[in-house]
Formats: C-alpha cells, structure tokens, sequence
C-alpha cells in the first residue's frame, strides 16, 4: 500500500482495499497462479507490482524479455479488462507484437469481456481464440 497509495487510499473502499491487500500479498490464494496450470522448469517466472507489467517499478520484464531478443507477447489471464489490457496496450505502445487470446482472457461480465475484445481488436492487439492462434503458430 505505501508504494502505491493514491490507487489504496482514493479509489478503494476499507471492505474493496482489504480484499485487493489479501489478493496481492504474496502466499494468498489469490495472488498464486492457478493450480492447474502446468509450469515448466524452463518457464520464466516474473513477479508484479501493478495491473500492467510494464509500468515502470511493475516489474523487470521488459528487461528480461529484451535480454533473450523476445518481440511478441501472448496475453492471456485475469482480469482482463485490468491487468491483460494494461499490459497488452503498455506492450504494443512498447513495439512489443501483441496477441489477445479471447478464449485464455476473462472477467466478470460478457459486457466487459466484448468491451475489452473490441478495444485490443481495434488497436493495440491481433485478438485471437487458442485454436487459431495455435494454428498460426504450427504454420510458422
């Protein structure tokens, strides 16, 4: 909270800020990746700060990513009009290439789901379901 106040103190509720502390605070559930998701030794592990993982003190992935010569993001996860949408729009301003899985995105409403879809689509990302962005990969 004492590195990002205006966002705690201005804009949450005391009931919203608690349960957005218990999210972020390392070793809750809701801040561990999901269990079934299946993580490979070589599988790079980054830990953020913020919504967007490119907002400078989020993380050190632009780093990371720059130091193996990596130009094209996959940006699946929750919630996607919040952390996915902020790190795909801050990636593409970055001249990151930029892919939206629309099936591996989600949030709370269809209406936020459509909303963000079409935002990414317009702009900032080439949104794609899992099959098809498979497929591109296989043709490559």
């Amino acid at each position: 909270m004492q590195a990002w106040p205006v966002f705690f103190e201005h804009f949450c509720g005391s009931e919203r800020r608690a349960r957005l502390v218990e999210a972020f605070t390392a070793g809750n559930a809701g801040h561990a990746l999901w269990p079934e998701l299946e993580v490979a030794q070589e599988d790079m592990l980054v830990i953020k700060r913020r919504f967007g993982a490119f907002v400078p003190g989020s993380s050190d992935l632009h780093e990371r990513l720059q130091e193996r010569g990596v130009d094209t993001l996959i940006i699946s996860g929750t919630l996607s009009q919040v952390c996915c949408e902020s790190t795909a729009r801050d990636a593409m301003m970055m001249n990151y290439k930029v892919f939206f899985i629309s099936d591996a995105c989600a949030t709370l409403s269809n209406a936020e789901q459509e909303g963000t879809l079409s935002a990414m689509a317009y702009v900032f990302c080439d949104v794609r379901d899992t099959q098809s962005l498979l497929s591109l990969i296989e043709a490559v």
